[in-house]
C-alpha cells in the first residue's frame, strides 16, 4: 500500500450546467483526456467539506478537509495576516478589507464599486490616510497587501464576533458593523463593533475631500472614498497537523490565505506564484512535490486558477483554464502513478458557478484516488457527472482525511489506545514500556 500521499487540489473545479456548453459544466464539456485516463485507474466519488448544498469559501473548506472541526477555525482575517507576515497576537483581531467607492443616500452608505480600478500611486496615497486610528481604547492599523486590499488589525480589548460591512453587490448599503447574536451582551464585542465603525466614518470624511479623488472627479472617474471590511479572525491554539494526523505534512500554493492556513495548522509551506500559464504552474508544482515526497507523508498542490476564470462569469474561460491544467498534469504526473509508494487524490475543495450572483455555490465536487491496492471501478471520465457513480461514493466533511490514513494503511482500529490522546492514526507516537 501507498506510504505517501499528494493532493491535487484544483480550487473551485465543480460548477453548474450551462447552454453555451451544451448543458454540461465547464469540466464535461472541457477535452481533459489526461484526467479521465486518471479516472479510469482509480476510485472515483464526489466530495463536500461539509453539507450538501452549504456554499464554502476556500480556507472553511481546506480548513475541514485538513481533517479540523470548524469550531477551531481562526477566520479568515487572521489567515490571510498570518500569511501576509503581519505581526499581531492572539488577542489582537484582524480584518479582510479593501477599497471601495461608494455614494451617500439617506444618510446611508451605498456601494457603488466594489472593484474600483485605481493606481499605485493613488493607493499610495490613500494608505497614508488610513493607516492608523484610535478611538475607545481601541488601535486600529490598515496593512496594505496589494492593490485595493489590505487587512485591518485592532489592538486592545476586541473580539472578532462582529457582522461584515461588505454588501459584496453594488448598489446595496454597506452592513452596519454589530456584534453577533450570541454576543450582544459581550462588553469586547461591543467596543470592536463602534470601534471599527467609527474608523469607517472616519476613512469616508477624510478620503471624500482627497484632493486625490477630487481629481478623479474632474476626470469623470468614480471617487475611492471608504474600505469596507469582512470576515473577522483570531488566532486559536490548535494541534499540529503532524501531531493529529501523524503525517508530516507540505503545502504548496499561492497566496497569503493558504500560508497563512498551513502556518496555522503546522504544515511547512511552499510559497509560490502563478505566472498566467495554469498548466505549466501546476506542472511545476507537481513536479516539485513529487522531488518532496521523501521528506513529506502528505503534500498540499494547489491552484486557484479555476476559481478565478469562474469567478470571470464565463463558462468558456473556466472550459478553458481546466483543459490548460489537464495538459500541464499530463507532462508531470506518469513517474507519481508509477510509485508504487503513492498515494495521489485529485479533487477540489468547492463547486464555483460561471454564472449568476453567487460567489461560490453548494454542489459537490468530483475525486479521485490513485494508487496500489485502490479500488478501480467503472467510471471512465473525471467530471461532476461521471464521478458520481464510482466505488467511492459520496465523501463528506472529515471522511477525506480518514480515507487518506486508510489508504496509507496509517488508520487506527477504533477503541486500540497506545497513546494518552485518542488520536485517529497508527501508530501513535507512543513511549515505550521500560523496566524501570
Amino acid at each position: 500500500m501507498p506510504e505517501k500521499c499528494i493532493l491535487i487540489l484544483l480550487d473551485g473545479l465543480g460548477d453548474r450546467s450551462y447552454p453555451e456548453l451544451d448543458f454540461k459544466t465547464p469540466l464535461q464539456a472541457a477535452k481533459t483526456p489526461v484526467l479521465d485516463r486518471l479516472a479510469v485507474a482509480s476510485a472515483n466519488g464526489v466530495y463536500h467539506a461539509a453539507c450538501m448544498g452549504q456554499a464554502l469559501p476556500s480556507e472553511n473548506a481546506h480548513f475541514i478537509m485538513f481533517g479540523y472541526d470548524i469550531k477551531e477555525f481562526p477566520g479568515r482575517g487572521a489567515l490571510e495576516a498570518l500569511g501576509a507576515g503581519i505581526e499581531f497576537q492572539h488577542k489582537d483581531v484582524a480584518v479582510l478589507s479593501h477599497f471601495v467607492s461608494i455614494t451617500e443616500s439617506e444618510k446611508k452608505l451605498v456601494l457603488k464599486e466594489g472593484k474600483p480600478v485605481i493606481s499605485d500611486r493613488e493607493i499610495a496615497e490613500f494608505v497614508d490616510v488610513v493607516q492608523e486610528f484610535e478611538t475607545g481604547g481601541v488601535r486600529i492599523r490598515f496593512h496594505p497587501t496589494g492593490g485595493i486590499r489590505g487587512i485591518v488589525t485592532l489592538h486592545g480589548s476586541v473580539s472578532p464576533f462582529i457582522t461584515d460591512s461588505d454588501p459584496f453587490v453594488n448598489n446595496r448599503p454597506l452592513i452596519n458593523i454589530q456584534p453577533w447574536d450570541g454576543y450582544r451582551d459581550d462588553p469586547a464585542t461591543a467596543i470592536t463593533a463602534r470601534a471599527l465603525k467609527k474608523y469607517l466614518i472616519h476613512i469616508y470624511d477624510e478620503l471624500r475631500v482627497h484632493p486625490v479623488n477630487q481629481a478623479r472627479i474632474k476626470n469623470g472617474k468614480l471617487p475611492i472614498n471608504c474600505l469596507v471590511t469582512q470576515r473577522a479572525g483570531q488566532l486559536k491554539h490548535v494541534t499540529p497537523f503532524d501531531d493529529r494526523y501523524g503525517l508530516r505534512g507540505l503545502s504548496m500554493a499561492s497566496g497569503p490565505m493558504y500560508w497563512g492556513l498551513g502556518n496555522y495548522i503546522g504544515l511547512d509551506v511552499k510559497k509560490v506564484t502563478d505566472t498566467g500559464n495554469p498548466g505549466n504552474d501546476l506542472a511545476e508544482r507537481i513536479h516539485m512535490a513529487y522531488a518532496c515526497s521523501n521528506e513529506y507523508d502528505f503534500i498540499h498542490v494547489h491552484t486557484k486558477t479555476p476559481d478565478e476564470a469562474a469567478h470571470t462569469k464565463d463558462p468558456l474561460a473556466k472550459k478553458s483554464v481546466i483543459e490548460s491544467l489537464d495538459k500541464g498534469i499530463g507532462k508531470v504526473i506518469q513517474p507519481l502513478l508509477e510509485d508504487p509508494d503513492l498515494l495521489v487524490i485529485v479533487t477540489a475543495d468547492h463547486s464555483t458557478p460561471s454564472s449568476g450572483p453567487l460567489i461560490h455555490s453548494g454542489e459537490s465536487v468530483p475525486i479521485l484516488f490513485h494508487g496500489s491496492g485502490v479500488r478501480r471501478d467503472r467510471v471512465r471520465q473525471f467530471d461532476e457527472i461521471s464521478a458520481a457513480s464510482g466505488a467511492l461514493g459520496a465523501l463528506r466533511g472529515k471522511e477525506l482525511i480518514y480515507m487518506i490514513l486508510n489508504h496509507l494503511d496509517r488508520s487506527k482500529l477504533r477503541g486500540i489506545m497506545d497513546t494518552p490522546v485518542d488520536q485517529p492514526y497508527w501508530p501513535g507516537k507512543y513511549k515505550s514500556f521500560k523496566l524501570e
